[in-house]
């Protein structure tokens, strides 16, 4: 269990209680973060140390630039320290690095169960939604197959990322041993291979032209429902350090996404 926050926590997570933008939430589809993506010089292959973003002061924003500051803020995200955090009903323990730069935001039209933003600048987004499939006949509890939340979300998906004209490259997907659900180790299932899925994306609209590197997971966490985690992460002309971050997700962070409760929390945000 996850220590209590502390009242500065509290105060932060209120102040972050911002709607973003729906193309935000569409990226995590299977894109990146939308909006705000305006040109910056190339910092591909330009060394550069590692820096936390500015205080984020939780007001509504659409994305921002690249550069020196966008280069810095991914160095920090692959080489800090790893600390979990919680959603508001405590059902879901996702993994951050350098997780006091990270701040809790909505999603404008596109409700998740929790979503965060590192920096005003979105230089990464991360969010957990809940899908519906069929229960697998496998399971002893009606947990669905991994198979069926990736189909699920998939599907839920595809209507953002038509809208918003996603070009996706995917890039070979990656199985993992997860024995993260509450669920499934109160009904003494095991450990459940999970899929993670890895994409390089390009939007070509009026409000968005830029590329993104994202990594999603579908995990069985109750009767019928999933949760589905994911990270965008926009390029802003640096796309090696996107990826590096993208990857370290998809290495060190869904692996140990942890469902916390046995029943599905009603609330969504």
């Amino acid at each position: 269990m996850a220590p209590a926050p502390s009242t500065a926590q509290k105060d932060r997570r209120a102040r972050a209680r911002s709607r973003e933008p729906a193309a935000v939430a569409a990226s995590l589809l299977l894109a990146g973060c939308a909006w705000g993506c305006s040109a910056a010089p190339s910092m591909s292959n330009v060394p550069i140390a590692a820096a936390p973003p500015p205080k984020d002061d939780g007001k509504p924003a659409e994305g921002g630039s690249g550069g020196a500051g966008h280069a810095a803020a991914l160095e920090q995200l692959k080489i800090s320290a790893l600390e979990g955090r919680v959603d508001k009903q405590n059902s879901v323990k996702i993994l951050l690095p350098d997780a006091p730069h990270w701040t809790r935001v909505k999603f404008w039209g596109v409700p998740s169960l929790v979503g965060f933003r590192y920096g005003k600048d979105h230089h990464a987004i991360v969010a957990a939604f809940v899908t519906y499939a069929d229960p697998d006949p496998a399971s002893k509890v009606g947990l669905p197959s991994t198979g069926a939340c990736m189909k699920s979300f998939e599907g839920w998906a595809k209507p953002w990322v038509d809208a918003f004209e996603v070009d996706i490259s995917h890039e070979p997907p990656k199985a993992v041993m997860w024995d993260g659900g509450a669920l499934r180790r109160t009904a003494k299932d095991g450990p459940q291979v999970i899929d993670i899925d890895a994409v390089f994306a390009k939007t070509a609209t009026l409000m968005d032209h830029g590329s993104y590197a994202a990594v999603y997971g579908g995990y069985p966490a109750w009767k019928g429902a999933c949760v589905i985690v994911g990270i965008a992460v926009p390029a802003r002309e640096d796309d090696g350090r996107a990826r590096e971050v993208r990857d370290r997700f998809a290495q060190e962070v869904l692996p140990h996404v942890e469902v916390m409760t046995t029943e599905e929390p009603k609330e969504r945000y």
